[in-house]
């Protein structure tokens, strides 16, 4: 009977160390927490270019983390520009490499924003429930994640961003009618005319994709450019004489993207925030890897891929916007046209040229379809939480196609910084996948 009762004894306490031993972190973990720093990012207030650093660097980290561990993942170091191996972990110490991965996640995506408080809820529940399943391999893990967080930061911290914090405004030419210059009803003065000046992950420098320039400008009947302008406003009078139930307003409004709207009230000013057109496309990327089950591995491996997209994208496009400088349709078709005419959606304070829906979702659109194939189905819910019903599309493309020419059907682009724009976005996504050997196999990495 006694020897009975130990041999229980040691089944029950060897089965209970070995549960203790298992902390499980499902792909569903990652994805919360993105969402936790997108609403974040959204409270903040964070520009388009902004918001696509605060994702890209929280993902290098957590792949490089993966990458460590999972064979069938290359390290982006020697990839990515100045990127260097981070650190090996302690071999005397058993490490989750996934609770690693998300620690490190969460550690550099809390450094990115600026109200922090709201993601270190989550994160202590996520660190008390691990803590729980096994403290010792919680902490070697966690120590290790903070230690490959810090090494990210150190390279994040040298690409200038910081620099861009302390240069000068930008200045508006209002003798100069080719010129941008701010739009109603803020009136906010140009974001980020320094982006282009931030290091690029992969493209080789900011003016690598520089697009064939805008039309000459010109307000005279029959020129390209009038012909550009006329357009906008033609297309925006047809699309308006529809009302509400517009397919066009529709599809302007679904990928409407602008993280600040400002809505006057008689004396009142007050802002709408929504997310920006690259936490779009990251949140595309959610649906993806849900409808195809993707592993934890897979998951961080199609957000860092396509988040390395949009970040170069950005540089790219800003690049442009700053050096033509272009004025947006609203301002001249107010002063040549209509003067009460108003665009369907409001002008983003930036040049006009190119389109940045366009570049990014055309980047976008080639990283995803390089990791989940041409004819990839899906249901955009995106939207969902803003008021916007769902939308579907047969592939990444068609996605892009459509984010792109959404600008025009807002009124706040010409054709021309579309269609240019949606080039410039899928030239840049296709030297991007060129470059990048993400996935140990000869094969796409489609795999």
């Amino acid at each position: 009977m006694k020897k009975t009762y130990l041999f229980l004894l040691t089944v029950f306490l060897f089965a209970c160390a070995k549960k203790e031993e298992s902390i499980l972190v499902s792909p569903e973990v990652l994805h919360e927490s993105i969402d936790t720093v997108t609403e974040i990012m959204i409270h903040d207030i964070f520009s388009p270019p902004v918001a696509s650093r605060i994702f890209v660097y929280p993902n290098i980290a957590a792949y490089e983390i993966i990458a460590l561990q999972n064979k069938d993942y290359n390290s982006l170091a020697g990839q990515v520009r100045d990127l260097k191996a981070i650190p090996e972990p302690n071999s005397s110490q058993t490490i989750n490499y996934e609770v690693a991965a998300m620690v490190a996640h969460m550690d550099l995506s809390r450094k990115l924003i600026f109200s922090e408080e709201k993601l270190i809820p989550y994160r202590d529940s996520l660190y008390t429930d691990w803590h729980s399943k096994n403290e010792k391999v919680f902490n070697a893990s966690k120590e290790y994640g903070l230690k490959v967080a810090e090494h990210i930061a150190v390279w994040m911290n040298n690409d200038n961003y910081n620099q861009t914090r302390t240069m000068p405004k930008f200045t508006v030419d209002t003798d100069d009618p080719t010129r941008w210059q701010p739009t109603p009803p803020a009136y906010m003065e140009g974001i980020e005319p320094h982006w282009n000046k931030i290091r690029p992950f992969v493209i080789d420098s900011a003016n690598q994709f520089m697009p064939e320039p805008p039309p000459p400008f010109s307000m005279e009947e029959g020129s390209d450019f009038y012909k550009e302008v006329k357009e906008v406003y033609d297309i925006s009078n047809q699309i308006m004489d529809k009302g509400d139930t517009s397919e066009e307003i529709a599809i302007a409004k679904f990928w409407d993207c602008n993280p600040y709207v400002s809505v006057t009230r008689g004396h009142l000013m007050f802002a709408t925030k929504k997310i920006t057109p690259g936490a779009h496309w990251i949140g595309i990327v959610k649906i993806a890897t849900k409808k195809t089950d993707s592993d934890f591995a897979k998951t961080i491996f199609a957000y860092t891929k396509t988040s390395l997209a949009i970040a170069d994208a950005f540089i790219s496009c800003w690049d442009e916007k700053y050096r033509s400088n272009l004025i947006r349709p609203e301002t001249l078709i107010n002063t040549h046209i209509d003067e009460n005419w108003k665009p369907v959606l409001q002008t983003p304070p930036f040049p006009e040229y190119t389109s940045g829906h366009s570049v990014v979702s055309g980047a976008a659109g080639v990283a995803l379809t390089s990791i989940f194939g041409d004819d990839f189905a899906f249901d955009d819910d995106t939207e969902v939480p803003y008021g916007l019903p769902i939308r579907s599309f047969p592939s990444f493309e068609a996605a892009a196609n459509e984010a792109a020419i959404s600008r025009m059907y807002g009124g706040i682009h010409y054709r021309r910084a579309v269609d240019v724009g949606v080039k410039q976005g899928r030239d840049l996504g296709n030297v991007l996948i060129g470059k990048l050997k993400m996935f140990n196999s000869n094969q796409n990495d489609s795999n």
